[in-house]
């Protein structure tokens, strides 16, 4: 099978590098002005999404879902700690374990930002279907890349 990138394989608007870039850019700062008033940042927002999915989860749990290191996790969770939003405590089954849980503060923050997502797909005026076919495509371009 042959490859036709077209004339200019390095033609900067056809890079998905670029596009992707700049379009991460661009959906997190919608998410900003909506955030603040909750005191949180993005990269926390998808730490408190993960645990309103699920809680308690271990630090090492939440870095697997997030795709995060934890020296990249550590201070997004003391962070979180201090506003009051999580309580992390050591597994009395394995010490060497932290275990990451929402406070009630952190629990009652979800009906906040349950409108979230409806604001975000306002802003951004597309279809539920189409930001769904993108989500899609980005989870394969995120296996692959895995």
């Amino acid at each position: 099978m042959t490859i036709d990138l077209g004339a200019d394989p390095l033609a900067l608007e056809r890079q998905v590098c670029y596009a992707l870039s700049v379009a991460s850019r661009s959906v997190i700062a919608i998410y900003r002005p909506l955030l603040e008033p909750m005191k949180l940042t993005h990269p926390q927002y998808l730490v408190m999404l993960a645990l309103w999915e699920r809680e308690p989860r271990s630090v090492k749990e939440l870095c697997e879902a997030l795709r995060a290191e934890p020296a990249t996790l550590s201070p997004l969770l003391k962070r979180l700690e201090a506003v009051g939003y999580v309580t992390r405590t050591r597994n009395a089954r394995d010490e060497r374990s932290l275990m990451v849980e929402l406070t009630e503060s952190g629990r009652g923050l979800r009906a906040e930002a349950e409108k979230i997502p409806y604001r975000v797909v306002e802003i951004l005026g597309m279809e539920v279907a189409e930001l769904e076919q993108l989500h899609a495509m980005l989870s394969r371009v995120i296996a692959a890349t895995a």
